[in-house]
């Protein structure tokens, strides 16, 4: 199974759309700073079911900033993690995966890509699909009980 994760799309919904021709997932993850986006990208695909937290820049103070999902029978941790101080470093977010039991943690803000793992965390950054210069996404592969990250450029 393949999930699509974006962040930081910033009102670029054809670059999503891009992503999602290119991956074909079963699930869509938006990590922030593009609420709206993802809203209009699930008008334009109903049948994909799109999960999402909100960012810095999507003004929705009643959501939460960390959510934990079930996918494949893996927990994943969605922020966007501007409340976690993922600019400075990931301990805070590693912290947070751990007490929060997950198995993966997925952030955005830095607008950079970013796949590692950690304490048996797989963390992953899928950079900024809105940047206009070096759009990036990421995917995560559920395969024989194993969550596999990656991130790629959108060309």
């Amino acid at each position: 199974m393949k999930v699509l994760v974006v962040s930081d799309s910033h009102g670029d919904v054809e670059n999503m759309c891009r992503a999602v021709e290119r991956e074909q997932p079963r699930m869509l993850l938006h990590l922030g700073d593009g609420w709206r986006d993802a809203e209009l990208l699930a008008e334009r695909y109903p049948d994909l079911p799109i999960e999402k937290v909100a960012g810095n820049c999507d003004f929705r103070a009643g959501e939460p900033a960390v959510r934990v999902i079930m996918i494949a029978g893996k927990r994943i941790m969605l922020c966007h993690g501007h409340t976690l101080g993922v600019k400075t470093n990931l301990s805070m977010l590693l912290r947070e995966a751990i007490e929060r039991k997950a198995d993966a943690a997925l952030f955005g803000h830095t607008h950079e890509p970013f796949v590692d793992i950690r304490a048996g965390v797989v963390m992953l950054n899928p950079g900024s699909v809105g940047n206009y210069r070096r759009p990036t996404y990421g995917t995560l592969s559920f395969e024989d009980g194993k969550c596999l990250p990656a991130t790629y450029i959108l060309k």
